[in-house]
């Protein structure tokens, strides 16, 4: 079965005035539809790629064919990344985090300020485009990195558990070159219910590891 855009999980204008409608529509309908369209025509020739999920395929990259592997890493990763971007925001989001997810930054970072400031910094000093993330590791910790173009975690072996989109066209149009700005303003649409969610599917896959 063909990859497919998924739909918003709200209206272009639910996150203002942090996203604006324009970017909202120019990045869902422009750009993750050209990953996805772009991802259906890379696997056009290898039938037996297309069953796998975008996620299975950046995991394991070589595993696939060489002159596709640029192209899956590029648009099966814009791909994942952006079902999850679209998720983890909601309107009257933010605030401080609840939850495991605020055990989880308390006890690695101290504090959410504290965390928040680290994670700006690393999506601000991303050179060019790319994504920050919290992404959880195989001993069962969780760290902040930095990945640029549309790389993910998954295909270092580690979790993605939230990450923010500092490519330029997440937010040109509004913030213009004030990556901070925007890096700072996107605390208030984050949707901790679904990081939690997030968080959830990691822990569960590494009990024997938190339990030791």
């Amino acid at each position: 079965m063909a990859h497919e855009l998924p739909a918003l999980p709200y209206d272009y204008a639910a996150l203002e005035p942090v996203i604006d409608v324009q970017t909202m529509k120019l990045h869902h309908d422009m750009h993750h539809a050209a990953y996805v369209k772009n991802l259906n025509a890379a696997l056009e020739k290898y039938p037996n790629l297309q069953s796998k999920s975008a996620e299975d395929l950046i995991r394991d990259l070589n595993a696939v064919p060489e002159d596709i592997r640029g192209a899956v890493r590029n648009n099966a990763g814009g791909h994942v990344n952006h079902t999850m971007f679209w998720k983890i925001m909601k309107p009257k989001g933010g605030g401080d985090p609840s939850g495991a997810i605020g055990d989880v930054i308390k006890k690695t970072f101290g504090n959410f300020k504290d965390f928040q400031t680290k994670f700006n910094d690393a999506g601000v000093k991303q050179f060019g485009s790319g994504w920050v993330w919290l992404a959880g590791k195989p001993g069962g910790e969780v760290q902040i990195l930095s990945t640029p173009n549309q790389d993910n975690p998954v295909s270092q072996g580690l979790f993605p558990i939230f990450g923010n989109d500092v490519w330029e066209h997440a937010y040109y149009l509004k913030y213009n070159n004030r990556r901070p700005e925007y890096l700072a303003a996107w605390w208030n649409v984050v949707n901790w219910d679904e990081v939690n969610q997030r968080l959830k599917t990691f822990q569960a896959q590494h009990e024997p590891a938190l339990a030791r």
